[in-house]
């Protein structure tokens, strides 16, 4: 077909086993919308691998191309806010979950879901960030909308060496924040969170089991990715009048907590949704990342690479973790 292109695709048969291949398709078989973007870059995150291993439901619809995110340049356009040539990101709205998503060379999806590349991005660097840098630049926003500033104390990051963790320190370290980071493996990676700005690095052995109500007062605010007793213990021992962002689920989906951080202390928790962000929310933190993220620091926490890496990749995000950020270029 003239008009086909690679693509990566899901299936599930009658007795609900799911295929993932390296195929073509045509632009007649893309889902409705009023863009066409050609897909230029993409990038690997634990949902994306959650959806090519199975491992959790996060496709609902059957077949899909996976992918959460993707930056491009617009081919066709019907919308009244963007045409031919422009240069876009899409993040989330269910692209790789119920609409098609990025793990192909084109998509077509709802001009309303884009926002523009900022000026001083390339659509590798802009999934260099990805959803998982851009879901670590709301975080921060979330704390400085709660009036968190450097001076008020360190700011600890769970899942520290993932995608939403470097970024997180990153970005704190820049702001002039004191960053704690918390990771599996503080010998191994101590090194490489160091050199993002990180000020203290700590075991996630220490958070990750069933603690106190209430402990000792360590950090004015957080950042967490983990989720379950980990996210607990960083409420019970945040500073009284603290904020801790929400965003993942790494250790699980539970919250075995009290309400003694948030009555006696005042802790604030924020959930944070990079999901259903609204545009006016997306286009400031992707403003922000644009001056806020150092380029040389994003580079060294970046893999490149191609489309033929992308399932491996996925199934080793699941299996035993990426260490940064995964960029894949067509």
């Amino acid at each position: 077909m003239a008009d086909d292109f690679r693509a990566i695709l899901i299936t599930k048969d009658d007795e609900g086993n799911q295929e993932v291949k390296d195929t073509r398709i045509a632009e007649s078989d893309l889902m409705e919308g009023d863009v066409t973007v050609s897909v230029e870059a993409t990038t690997v995150n634990y949902k994306d691998g959650l959806a090519i291993t199975g491992k959790s439901p996060v496709v609902r619809r059957f077949p899909m191309v996976p992918g959460i995110d993707f930056a491009g340049t617009v081919e066709k356009s019907d919308h009244p806010d963007w045409k031919p040539g422009d240069k876009v990101i899409l993040n989330g709205w269910g692209t790789g979950e119920t609409h098609l998503g990025a793990y192909a060379e084109k998509s077509r999806i709802k001009g309303d879901w884009l926002v523009s590349l900022p000026d001083g991005l390339t659509t590798k660097d802009a999934m260099a960030i990805g959803t998982a840098g851009y879901t670590a630049m709301l975080s921060v926003l979330g704390l400085e909308d709660s009036g968190c500033k450097p001076a008020d104390g360190p700011v600890v990051v769970t899942g520290a060496t993932g995608g939403v963790g470097s970024v997180a320190v990153s970005i704190l370290a820049k702001l002039g924040y004191e960053v704690i980071a918390v990771t599996g493996s503080p010998e191994e990676r101590g090194a490489y969170l160091k050199g993002l700005g990180a000020s203290t690095i700590i075991d996630r052995n220490e958070l990750s089991e069933k603690g106190k109500p209430l402990g000792k007062e360590r950090w004015a605010a957080g950042i967490d990715a983990v989720g379950s007793h980990t996210l607990a213990n960083v409420l019970a021992q945040t500073r009284h009048g603290g904020t801790v962002t929400c965003c993942g689920l790494a250790q699980g989906f539970d919250l075995p907590t009290t309400v003694m951080p948030f009555i006696l202390r005042g802790i604030t928790l924020k959930g944070i949704d990079s999901v259903m962000a609204p545009r006016q929310l997306r286009e400031r933190a992707w403003s922000r990342l644009a001056t806020d993220l150092d380029k040389s620091k994003l580079e060294s926490l970046t893999t490149e690479i191609g489309f033929d890496d992308l399932i491996p990749m996925a199934r080793k995000i699941i299996e035993n973790g990426i260490q940064g950020r995964v960029v894949a270029t067509f």
